[in-house]
């Protein structure tokens, strides 16, 4: 750990919360300029936007053109509970968590859905349930990267090709930095306020044709609120996957979104995406590796998050504590940073054991992160002495 001097320099973006994210390199309000305002979004211009959105999400992520792509009402959460009320019930259903959102998911599936033949795979925050139990014969809710855990799954590897199920995967925190295998899933949800760095309330949600054949040919038993229904007489609403979307969007949030979707054009597409967000790990992992108080959350490195990365402390001091003071302290590390103007909003999720979590998703630059890993030892070294000069 270093000295407890003062660092010199701040990060010359602070902004590290896991969501909503860092706003893109250069963004500005003047991006927002040509927003489509004051004009109905069923309009030719309104939906020409909408539109826009879709088709160039679709070029980046490399999604297949038989998927549809559509923009749907309360962001990731809204997307996936659209997908788990509309497609779940005819088979038995396998629900991965490992953390708090993946959590809430099975709260759905086994409370709200009330379904029956349920089995739950767990696991604690920063491990990942054994993939090898999951069964393809039966529907199955993940989430790509844990967010509050900083767990992802290593690749697509065990998923099966030849399943039966449909795969419904929550990637809100994994697409546009993370590779996803297309042909392995069936509906993917995700919203622009995570890697994007857009703004709330967006979701989007990406069916496979299997997905939608399982929509055509299979009528829950339960009432389907008007934002969740996307069939009418037993066909799939094309319209929805056109941009002609369930509720009003906001038109300033979709020319945010767009903006958002040409800076990654620029920046050289998935790739650079992917590569920047590995980039931003490995300055924590280089930092992490030289500084004995903290460690990762997620040990194993092949599922260690490259977006929300989650830092657990290790020293001996902090352990000692108990378990309401553990959490006071790490509380006050991130107020510390957040006082100083050194990061923002990096406290650990609040389900989740006390420690930091610090958004390295593509829209954060790599020079942001070398400049924040002094803050973190320096708030450490200075809450630690605050500690234990009052114990």
């Amino acid at each position: 750990m270093s000295n407890a001097s003062r660092p010199a320099v701040r990060p010359q973006n602070p902004h590290f919360s896991s969501g909503p994210c860092a706003k893109r390199p250069g963004w500005s309000p003047g991006v927002l300029a040509d927003a489509c305002l004051g004009r109905s979004h069923r309009s030719k211009a309104g939906k020409a936007k909408l539109a826009e959105v879709i088709e160039r999400s679709r070029a980046i992520l490399g999604v297949p053109a038989d998927y549809r792509i559509a923009i749907v009402p309360a962001s990731d959460t809204g997307a996936v509970e659209m997908a788990l009320w509309s497609l779940l019930g005819p088979r038995g259903v396998d629900v991965l968590a490992w953390e708090s959102f993946g959590s809430g998911w099975v709260t759905d599936v086994t409370k709200q859905l009330k379904l029956e033949d349920v089995r739950v795979l767990k696991a604690d925050y920063g491990a990942l349930p054994d993939l090898s139990q999951v069964d393809f014969t039966r529907d199955v809710v993940f989430a790509w990267n844990g967010t509050t855990s900083g767990v992802r799954v290593p690749n697509g590897d065990w998923i099966a090709a030849d399943r039966q199920g449909l795969t419904i995967c929550d990637a809100t925190s994994a697409v546009f930095a993370m590779d996803l295998p297309w042909d392995r899933l069936d509906v993917v949800t995700y919203s622009w306020q995570k890697v994007l760095g857009g703004e709330a309330q967006h979701g989007m949600l990406i069916l496979s044709p299997r997905a939608v054949e399982r929509l055509e040919s299979y009528q829950p038993s339960w009432p389907l609120p008007k934002i969740f229904r996307l069939t009418k007489g037993g066909k799939l609403i094309e319209g929805i996957f056109k941009g002609e979307t369930i509720n009003t969007p906001s038109m300033l949030c979709v020319e945010d979104a767009l903006d958002s979707l040409r800076w990654a054009e620029g920046e050289g597409g998935l790739t650079s995406l992917t590569g920047r967000s590995e980039a931003n790990l490995a300055v924590l992992e280089t930092w992490v590796d030289e500084t004995p108080w903290v460690s990762f959350l997620a040990e194993d490195k092949a599922t260690r998050s490259s977006t929300s990365v989650c830092l657990k402390i290790v020293d001996p001091w902090f352990a000692a504590l108990g378990e309401t003071a553990r959490a006071d302290a790490a509380k006050r590390i991130a107020a510390l940073l957040e006082q100083e103007g050194a990061a923002f909003d990096v406290g650990a999720y609040r389900d989740a054991p006390p420690g930091l979590r610090i958004w390295a998703g593509a829209t954060v630059q790599t020079s942001d992160l070398r400049a924040l890993t002094p803050w973190l030892d320096w708030a450490y070294a200075e809450v630690k002495k605050t500690v234990a000069a009052a114990a």
